[in-house]
């Protein structure tokens, strides 16, 4: 097995930190998301909890203005998302 097939089926990174933003509204997520994430180490992924349609687009956009990674957005079967985003700095 050639290292990218290795690479392709590796299970996404678990996250250091989950933030409940469940019931908040923008900008909530989003300011407990950039208070928080420096508690995580370099590299390490933050999963925000949300179900305000606005989160689902603005936390991928807060990531591209603060040069952080927008990992994958995940539906919550109770309604929601969670937002994966990776600590680059």
């Amino acid at each position: 097995m050639s290292r990218w097939q290795a690479k392709q089926e590796e299970a996404p990174q678990a996250p250091a930190l989950t933030i409940d933003a469940l019931g908040k509204k923008c900008p909530i997520p989003i300011i407990w998301l950039a208070e928080q994430i420096n508690q995580v180490p370099m590299n390490s992924v933050v999963s925000v909890l949300a179900d305000d349609p606005a989160a689902f687009t603005d936390i991928p956009a807060w990531c591209r203005l603060k040069s952080h990674k927008h990992v994958a957005t995940f539906e919550l079967p109770e309604g929601g998302w969670a937002i994966h985003v990776r600590r680059n700095y």
